[in-house]
């Protein structure tokens, strides 16, 4: 059975790049474009892992961590995907519980490599 991942990003197009990289890995993809649309949908979602911008409108990346670790899907892994790259952001991600951070522009096997080590 595939894990299904959930990608959040407030560009459709980047998560179009995303979701092609993860189904060719053969990923189911859950999409959202920003933490509040994220948030509404994992009442009814169960995904096996995260990946989030850290920038969006409504509810962006660290919020929507931190709402994340406080609540039933605690245990589930979020990956960073962003342009972000300064260590105060990526220190407050840790903190949140984020467990990997990857700077925009990435390679597809980058972040597959690490989705893949996050959910085996």
């Amino acid at each position: 059975m595939s894990k299904t991942i959930m990608v959040i990003d407030d560009s459709s197009s980047f998560r179009t790049v995303v979701k092609l990289a993860l189904q060719k890995a053969g990923y189911t993809v859950v999409e959202a474009m920003d933490g509040q649309d994220a948030a509404e949908k994992l009442g009814g979602n169960r995904p096996h892992l995260i990946v989030c911008d850290v920038n969006m409108p409504r509810m962006d990346g660290l919020t929507f961590a931190r709402h994340v670790k406080a609540g039933p899907h605690k245990f589930t892994p979020i990956i960073m995907l962003t342009t972000e790259s300064q260590e105060a952001k990526k220190a407050e991600g840790k903190a949140a519980g984020v467990r990997a951070w990857i700077t925009k522009p990435f390679q597809p096997s980058q972040l597959v490599d690490a989705v893949s080590r996050l959910c085996p």
